[in-house]
């Protein structure tokens, strides 16, 4: 399709108890947006009857099948205006009588498809099934639509499903709470699918809930189009596929399929203490409370010069009491302009980085063009006062490393004094596929050195939905910032040193992560407009426990994950 869509999302308070009411509101807002010539419509999670159920017993009044009196009502609608509408909804199944956490697709031809939530939050086990559908995406005149259900948007994979079926919009449903909307996963969702992302999420408080509001349309870049804080509304904005398929095609070829097997595992199903330490071969280190630092400059051709910003900003960790520091894209050699460029890992560059991690006893990641039989490669190092503890090869290169650099096979993970570290580089923190691996592998620390200069981060005005303390309402410069939340959704700390330097259009907002995004005020700390290096205290420890209580080794979110249902991941073209 080349011609643009109007779109529409609905936020809206449901009243518990109240069904004809719910379905009254949520078919005039409907109408209201059908008739300025919105071709789909998106409503909340749960919008007809509400969300905070406690079991089958008390939401069994307000479910239905699907088709049934709900579904023909808004199909009716869909028929006159002749256009898409998606109702989030309890569904009962007529043949098991399970309920279900329901999002149906209805078009002028009737139901097109549903969804049922797959990865369901804290209520939903206490009366629904988590669904088993899968993550379909329906092909509509309009182009291809995704549904996700709330909380399934926390786990990279679904959403990463609906943009390898070229999805156009990802409609999402849901009922997302204890956070400043629009939220950053969603706007993650979206950047790294290149497609659309329509939220329709609901307001309000419900049995003491407080609900996020913060409608949206997001563009496939991550630019929020449109949004809306609080209220009943509508809320309209435009879809246009000519910016879909050059970006989508951009960012799926970047993937590297063959290397993504490991996403099939489930390791965190079972106590991760014992799992790692299956037959002695690979245990958890013990891990403890620690000081890490990212350092941020722009490294240069001289590499002299580069050492010299390495040399100052570890000293200055180093008095912050920091074990590790983390430094950034070609920190050491700098870019590459001819094969002069090249270090060894085992030449003087890289000796002299071992001399300063033994002179200072701390770890240091760094990056540097890396030369072996005639090959090159975007490389890190990380060394240690024991010499070169070892090295990675940047796996995702992007067109400019494509013209010099041959890409790494491997994902790479070390054992030091703090915890398990993992190592990725500039381009591959944003394929969501890298960070998950090394958090299945165990890794406490992702190591990032980094010369992005895109996506930059998202501000926030501010919010007047009534969240609870400490839960920020205020602006914030730095809402969205990818790396922050591929620290959350994988459960790791992630450090992330990023060049910066404003004539070249490398924007820094280095920092280090925690491992939890709804932990406030957040556990970071961020360099964002200037040279220099910055530490953090981070905890792997297990805390002496049969099984660990801290996150960051227990992984909530990476332990939820249903890879039955991901397989589209690891293919390739040949299977």
């Amino acid at each position: 399709m080349s011609e643009t869509i109007s779109v529409s999302a609905i936020q809206f308070e449901p009243i518990q108890f109240e069904k004809a009411r719910n379905l009254d509101q949520l078919a005039y807002w409907v109408e209201q947006a059908a008739k300025t010539g919105s071709k789909l419509i998106v409503t909340p999670e749960m919008g007809t009857t509400g969300y905070c159920w406690e079991s089958r017993e008390e939401v069994e009044p307000f479910v239905e099948p699907i088709p049934g009196a709900t579904t023909d009502r808004f199909a009716a609608l869909a028929h006159r205006y002749n256009c898409y509408i998606v109702i989030g909804m309890p569904e009962v199944d007529p043949v098991d009588d399970l309920y279900y956490n329901a999002a149906v697709l209805l078009g002028p031809e009737g139901i097109v498809g549903k969804h049922r939530k797959t990865h369901p939050y804290i209520s939903e086990p206490k009366w629904a099934a988590s669904g088993n559908l899968g993550h379909p995406v329906f092909d509509t005149p309009i182009g291809k639509i995704a549904l996700l259900i709330c909380m399934d948007i926390h786990f990279v994979e679904t959403a990463r499903i609906a943009g390898l079926s070229q999805a156009l919009i990802i409609c999402h449903l849901s009922n997302w709470l204890a956070e400043r909307t629009p939220a950053p996963y969603w706007i993650n969702r979206a950047f790294e699918n290149g497609c659309y992302l329509i939220e329709s999420n609901r307001w309000g408080c419900e049995r003491g809930v407080q609900f996020s509001g913060g409608s949206c349309i997001i563009e496939p870049d991550g630019t929020v189009q449109t949004s809306i804080d609080s209220g009943d509304g509508v809320l309209h904005g435009v879809v246009d596929p000519a910016k879909v398929l050059p970006r989508q095609s951009m960012l799926l070829a970047a993937r590297r399929p063959e290397l993504y097997k490991e996403l099939a595992a489930h390791t965190f199903c079972w106590n991760p203490l014992p799992f790692f330490d299956l037959y002695g071969l690979s245990p958890l280190p013990k891990g403890k409370h620690s000081r890490i630092a990212v350092g941020q400059f722009m490294p240069g051709s001289d590499s002299l010069k580069n050492m010299s910003f390495i040399i100052e900003q570890a000293a200055t960790a180093k008095a912050q009491h920091a074990e590790l520091i983390v430094f950034p894209e070609l920190s050491l050699s700098g870019p590459f302009l001819s094969p002069r460029s090249a270090l060894t890992p085992h030449g003087g560059d890289v000796s002299a980085l071992i001399r300063l991690a033994l002179q200072l006893h701390m770890h240091i990641v760094a990056g540097l063009v890396e030369e072996d039989s005639g090959r090159f490669y975007n490389s890190a190092v990380v060394v240690g006062p024991e010499g070169l503890v070892g090295r990675y090869r940047k796996i995702h290169l992007n067109e400019h490393d494509k013209t010099w650099a041959t890409a790494g096979s491997h994902w790479q993970s070390f054992d030091l004094p703090f915890g398990r570290m993992g190592m990725l580089i500039g381009d591959d923190v944003l394929l969501p596929e890298s960070a998950r691996i090394l958090s299945l592998r165990g890794c406490d620390l992702i190591a990032c050195p980094a010369a992005l200069n895109a996506p930059r981060p998202w501000a926030h005005a501010g919010t007047s939905i009534a969240l609870v303390a400490p839960i920020p309402t205020g602006a914030d410069q730095y809402h969205w910032h990818l790396p922050r939340v591929r620290a959350g959704e994988n459960n790791v700390y992630m450090a992330f040193a990023n060049s910066f330097d404003l004539e070249q259009d490398t924007y820094g907002a280095s920092g280090i992560f925690g491992p939890d995004t709804f932990a406030f005020p957040r556990n970071e700390a961020m360099i964002t407009v200037a040279s220099g290096c910055i530490a953090m205290t981070i905890d792997t420890s297990n805390l002496d426990t049969p099984y660990p209580t801290n996150v960051v080794r227990r992984k909530d979110l990476v332990s939820m994950r249903q890879p039955h249902h991901y397989s589209a991941l690891w293919q390739t073209s040949a299977s």
